[in-house]
């Protein structure tokens, strides 16, 4: 298998009346069809976004549906989180048929559960997050346990935070780089970044680390840190300030960075090589995520799939003063 995953930012749509959840519809249907899902799968996807928009009204007041095209090799697959900060909800039970929380037929979660390919919830006091994704049922897809919740400041079309996500074999690559500031220029400088890293995500580090340098010369420059994993072992290069983290079950590493500016000024950097990581999480996020996270806050959040850890970790610890990104990859064995 061999897959180049370019990040995206994450189109939000805020569901807070009625005339929003049609409006979710349209826009997931339209999305569908952009890439190239036929009339019954397209329909499947709006049915989802339905479903899931009116889920957010009845069961927590208002909330957001989170939207990613999830590409993949000769297709695409589509990625609906619905999130909100509600009081949550018993999930054993509001996932059978004909139990409601909100005087409804009770058939929201159940149905969505049916329609998705991929399907996973978490919930507890401070809110619930529901994912579903969806692929083209002609294209026998094998879904990859990653995932990512990108946001520009103030809702600007320029972000200045960047990721690229790379598979080949039973290889994974994943970056992360921030340019100075926000807004174009420091878009431009994060581009630039990853474009030289998209050449050899899986090179030597140090070569990988000069040439996205020589490439972000004559930009803001920026922090930047990628992550190569390989047979069970980890390798973690990183300048600036890009937090990283590896979990496994009790136990949280943070992986250290160099100081400097990647485009600008930094010390030869030393990789840090990790064994025996197979299994774990790998966390990565830019300075608009605040550190102070912990998935031991989370009862069970860990075993949930990376995309909707991505999303809770926005929702609880964006700072709003600065684009933020998070990506979460599993790191585990693929398959194909």
């Amino acid at each position: 298998m061999g897959l180049s995953i370019l990040g995206s930012l994450t189109q939000v749509l805020p569901i807070e009346d009625e005339s929003q959840v049609g409006h979710a519809r349209r826009c997931v249907q339209r999305l569908a069809e952009q890439q190239g899902f036929d009339a019954t799968d397209a329909g499947r996807a709006a049915l989802l976004a339905t479903e899931l928009a009116s889920n957010l009204l009845k069961h927590a007041g208002r909330g957001e549906l989170h939207l990613r095209v999830l590409p993949n090799s000769g297709y695409s697959g589509l990625e609906l989180i619905a999130i909100d900060r509600g009081a949550g909800f018993d999930l054993h039970h509001c996932l059978a048929d004909g139990f409601s929380t909100g005087g409804t037929q009770g058939i929201g979660l159940g149905a969505i559960k049916r329609l998705a390919d991929v399907f996973d919830v978490y919930a507890d006091s401070r809110g619930a997050a529901v994912l579903a994704r969806l692929y083209p049922r002609s294209s026998a897809a094998c879904d990859l346990r990653w995932g990512a919740s990108q946001h520009s400041l103030h809702h600007d079309p320029a972000c200045g935070d960047a990721w690229y996500l790379a598979y080949d074999g039973q290889r994974i690559s994943a970056l992360v780089v921030d340019g100075l500031g926000h807004g174009e220029l420091a878009e431009r400088a994060a581009h630039a970044g990853t474009q030289a890293f998209a050449q050899a995500p899986f090179a030597d580090p140090a070569q990988v680390l000069e040439a996205m340098h020589v490439n972000m010369q004559g930009t803001r420059g920026g922090a930047a840190a990628f992550a190569q994993y390989d047979n069970g072992a980890l390798r973690f290069s990183g300048v600036g300030n890009i937090g990283a983290h590896l979990l496994a079950p009790g136990s949280s590493r943070g992986l250290a960075s160099h100081p400097g500016i990647v485009g600008g000024q930094f010390r030869r950097v030393r990789p840090f090589d990790y064994a025996d990581v197979h299994a774990n999480l790998l966390v990565l996020y830019s300075d608009g995520l605040q550190s102070r996270w912990d998935l031991q806050q989370y009862p069970g959040l860990m075993h949930q799939h990376p995309a909707l850890i991505a999303a809770v970790l926005h929702r609880d610890f964006c700072r709003g003063r600065d684009d933020v990104t998070v990506l979460v990859v599993a790191l585990e064995t693929l398959s194909g």
